[in-house]
């Protein structure tokens, strides 16, 4: 996946407008201090960052390319095709070379009572070897096994990349139910705000008491306390996505997207198969029962003969000016036959690995049908709750708008009835934004269950 355009584009002038400031500061403060006479160069004012516009599309693409989880991970792959390269070469000719001039005596023996040696004399041999594995069972198994770890880190790498696409899903949600909040906490203001506006009227007139007032602004500070609550919500979740995207704290991020009310109804056996088929963590998980498959098979095949070319070719002399041509060439069959029990040893626990694998898969297809299971019983009772929600703040609209009708038009009307309906009807919207938040938090986690994060909007 790639990011949106914008994301970096937005941000990039700014940083680098930073780091320009900072360079000539820098250079002005270097100039300044060579001289006696040198003016003090005027502070600079700090570049503003611009505000970044973050759809959820583009906040999923941009946790893909940036967080710093996910590109370790991807280092591992690389690691991991590191590790397919070496066992590919060990199947490949093994070619080295030596050059060498030396100066030396032999020992003669001893004649007599002395001992006799030779002058000393040169000789001069360079040599080129060669040596290719012809026949190896347990190489080729083991080159097998290490291509089989390359698909288990990258299939390891996609299910880090959507945990952390899930992980700034899910905070977006929550920033839009901090937003949420705010304008709901903002709307019963200004509700409250009008009726304290007529009880102060009604209490000129001799109807209304102090009490009531009272009342009325208790009722209004705790709303201007939740929406500063509210406020810290919105920042909380705006950090929390920063620091996953790997972006500086002190861009401003303006959300783009709006809760979704309507989402397709998905039944358990198509959502179940389409988790197994995608998820990263089901290919990884039979990834690695084929490698321990292939790594028990290299290591019993270590008990089969093996069949090896080896050979050289060198010149021989005084000098390199008058050498000789020399060679060897020889083909050796190696059969293992006792390396006290090691070979078994290591046979038995590739074999038991090989059984932690079959039996740690029961575990991970548990998993995913229940993750699907879970998030799917997460969607329907959350549009039940959606559904309800709706119902409430229309029947609690309808009691405080008749509430203030009485208020307003009939004198012995009870204070009470407006406050009832007042905190019917704060209670209420906030019910329908609780609600439209985890029908949308279900939708991430549901994409995370069938591993469809990528087309999520």
């Amino acid at each position: 996946m790639s990011a949106e355009p914008s994301l970096l584009m937005t941000i990039a002038p700014a940083i680098g407008s930073r780091l320009c400031a900072g360079a000539i500061g820098l250079l002005a403060l270097c100039a300044g201090s060579s001289g006696p006479a040198a003016a003090e160069p005027a502070p600079s004012a700090p570049v503003p960052m611009p505000a970044l516009t973050l759809t959820l599309r583009g906040a999923l693409a941009a946790a893909a390319d940036n967080n710093p989880d996910v590109q370790l991970y991807r280092e591992r792959i690389k690691a991991a095709e590191g590790q397919v390269l070496t066992q590919f070469g060990a199947m490949l000719p093994n070619l080295s070379s030596t050059v060498k001039q030396s100066r030396q005596t032999l020992f003669l023996g001893t004649i007599g009572l002395a001992p006799v040696r030779t002058d000393p004399f040169s000789i001069f041999d360079a040599r080129l070897y060669a040596s290719q594995n012809l026949i190896s069972v347990s190489l080729i198994r083991r080159w097998r096994a290490s291509r089989e770890q390359l698909h288990i880190a990258e299939f390891e790498s996609d299910a880090r990349m959507y945990d952390t696409m899930a992980s700034v899903g899910l905070l977006y949600m929550e920033g839009l139910k901090a937003i949420g909040m705010v304008k709901m906490h903002e709307s019963n203001q200004q509700v409250m705000s009008e009726l304290l506006a007529i009880v102060r009227q009604r209490q000129k007139g001799g109807v209304a008491t102090g009490l009531d007032i009272a009342r009325l602004e208790a009722q209004l500070a705790g709303e201007r306390q939740l929406a500063a609550a509210a406020r810290y919500d919105i920042q909380h979740a705006k950090l929390g996505i920063l620091n996953l995207l790997n972006l500086p704290f002190d861009i401003a991020i303006v959300f783009a997207d709006e809760f979704q009310t309507d989402t397709a109804d998905l039944s358990s056996p198509p959502a179940v198969e389409e988790a197994l088929a995608r998820r990263p963590e089901v290919q990884a998980q039979y990834t690695r029962i084929k490698a321990a498959e292939l790594t028990y098979s290299s290591i019993t095949g270590e008990r089969l003969p093996s069949l090896v070319a080896q050979g050289d070719y060198g010149l021989i002399g005084n000098r390199w000016s008058n050498t000789l041509d020399t060679f060897t060439g020889a083909v050796l069959l190696q059969i293992p036959i006792f390396d006290g029990a090691q070979r078994e040893g290591r046979v038995a626990e590739a074999r038991s690995q090989l059984r932690q694998e079959a039996l740690r898969m029961r575990s991970v297809l548990n998993q995913v049908k229940m993750d699907v299971h879970d998030a799917l019983a997460a969607m329907v009772a959350a549009k039940e709750q959606l559904s309800v929600a709706r119902h409430g703040l229309q029947a609690a609209t309808r009691e405080l708008e008749l509430a203030r009708e009485r208020y307003a038009v009939m004198t012995a009307a009870s204070h009470f009835e407006l406050t009832n309906g007042l905190f019917a009807v704060a209670r209420a919207r906030e019910g329908l934004v609780s609600a439209l938040f985890q029908l949308n938090a279900a939708r991430v986690n549901l994409a995370r269950a069938t591993g469809t994060l990528t087309t999520l909007n």
